[in-house]
């Protein structure tokens, strides 16, 4: 009797952790044919019909879409996730009405954890930090620091590093 009751304990326990292993799958579904499919920190360009006007995007935090002359769209990832936008024309009507799902980078990534703390590293070929959304504060804020002194001095802004200008 003991015997049976934890056999039956146990496959409950093995079914149980199969639906938990199986369910994030579920969510992270294969994009179909009407789902614009992008990475974080990528662009695609779409093709929409000439009439657009105006563009409303569900959540401008998981992705951006610029509207471009002869109906092409640019849409950016943002963030991790799905969101949607729809294309009106000038008198408010629908033409289209699409999902958007924003993955992961595509590029060889390479995460590396200290304790709690995540980095993320570019690998191609060679390993140079990478900006990825969820690594820790004090990785992302240093290599964002770097990148913009970096950008301020080749634009001549005078960040970190810039050469003195003459009088």
């Amino acid at each position: 009797m003991r015997k049976e009751l934890l056999r039956r304990h146990a496959r409950v326990c093995l079914l149980v952790a199969a639906a938990v292993l199986a369910w994030p799958a579920a969510g992270l579904a294969e994009p179909t044919a009407d789902t614009i499919a992008v990475n974080v920190d990528q662009a695609k360009l779409v093709r929409l019909p000439g009439k657009v006007a105006t563009i409303v995007v569900g959540n401008p935090l998981i992705a951006d879409v610029t509207l471009q002359p002869g109906g092409m769209i640019v849409v950016t990832g943002k963030g991790y996730g799905a969101t949607n936008f729809i294309a009106l024309d000038r008198g408010g009507e629908i033409l289209v009405d699409r999902q958007i799902q924003v993955e992961g980078p595509s590029d060889r990534l390479v995460t590396v954890y200290r304790g709690i703390e995540r980095e993320s590293y570019s690998c191609v070929p060679l390993c140079q930090r990478r900006v990825t959304l969820g690594d820790s504060d004090t990785y992302f804020n240093n290599t964002m620091s770097q990148a913009g002194s970096l950008s301020s001095s080749a634009s001549g802004g005078g960040g970190a590093g810039a050469a003195a200008k003459p009088n």
